[in-house]
Formats: C-alpha cells, structure tokens, sequence
C-alpha cells in the first residue's frame, strides 16, 4: 500500500512480510538497514499486531501531525510513528509491545519519505534485503490475531459491542486502536 498524505507532502508506503526468520532483532534490524534515499524513515512492527495497513498508516499520520506541531515525543518519526502504532508514551513500551523480535515471523514495514519513488525504492530495498516477498495479507486480521490485539489494546466487550453496531467486528477493531492512538494526542 502506497498513499501520498498530501497535508504534510509526503508519502506512506505499508507492507508485511510473512516467515521471517528472526532470531536477534539488533541482528534482524542491521541486516535491513538499507541504503535510502534522504528524508526517508523506516519502522518495523510486530505484524501479529497491527490491525490492517489503517492502523499504521493513520500511526504514521500522526506523527507526521505531531512534528509539525512541535509536539513529538520522540526525536525521530520512525519511533513517533511507533509509539502511536502502540499507543505507548514511552518508547520501550512500545518497543516491547509492538517492535520485532525474537520468534517473531510476521513483520511490517512503514516508511515515510517526501517523495513517491524514494518509498517505492526504500520498500524494494527491504523487500530483497528481508529475503521474501512482500506479502500483505499478513496485515489482515485471522481470530487470534483479533483476540492479541484485543488483549495488548484492552479492547473490552463493551467497547466492542457498542462500536460493532455501526462495523463488523473488524472494522470495530481497527476503529477502537485509532481511537487509542488519537487519544495519545490529548495525553501530551
């Protein structure tokens, strides 16, 4: 997936990678880093918990948003991106709840960067860098995936229950982990 986010004059590109064999995740990010283009940022997450490409694209957009309000918690876009795909505050809980490690096979990818074909570079980059190919239905949802998100978001049945009445379950989901996201906003 590759979407331009014309309000900050980027683009975000999304994919995921099924079967990585990832034993040191210092060793796993190392062997990623590629050569990119300037302007470029990277982040992996924990594809068994990333709830569609949505969840990490609207990440992306706000903490493309809280740069240029001079409000990121981080220094860098890639771990502001992070901490709002985790809906952490804190970045080594978002690291341990939603970076790669290891015994982790599914991973995502998200980079930013201020032009269409330097994501489109950087993304190709990786994808021969991780040694399979791109594979995004490892973003989409299967019943466990749902119940692990559900438990690191605590997302209750409640909550579940009042927004499935306007989605499915899960679109419900995926609306309720933007809304924590969201919520780290107010939280600054």
């Amino acid at each position: 997936m590759l979407q331009q986010v014309a309000e900050h004059g980027m683009y975000v590109g999304i994919t995921g990678f099924r079967n990585v064999q990832i034993t040191d995740s210092m060793d796993f990010l190392e062997m990623t880093r590629v050569e990119k283009p300037q302007h470029v940022w990277v982040q992996f997450f924990n594809a068994d918990l990333v709830a569609t490409w949505e969840h990490l694209y609207f990440a992306a957009i706000n903490a493309l948003t809280a740069f240029k309000r001079n409000r990121n918690i981080s220094k860098s876009l890639a771990m502001e991106t992070m901490l709002y795909a985790s809906a952490q505050r804190q970045i080594k809980k978002a690291l341990t709840q939603m970076g790669v490690k290891r015994g982790i096979s599914n991973v995502a990818v998200t980079v930013i960067g201020e032009s269409k074909e330097a994501v489109k570079e950087t993304l190709g980059a990786i994808t021969k860098q991780v040694g399979v190919a791109a594979d995004e239905s490892v973003l989409g949802f299967s019943s466990e995936k749902l119940r692990g998100i559900r438990r690191v978001f605590g997302i209750t049945e409640t909550e579940l229950n009042a927004v499935m009445a306007k989605s499915d379950v899960e679109q419900a989901v995926v609306n309720l982990v933007v809304e924590r996201m969201a919520l780290l906003q107010t939280q600054l």
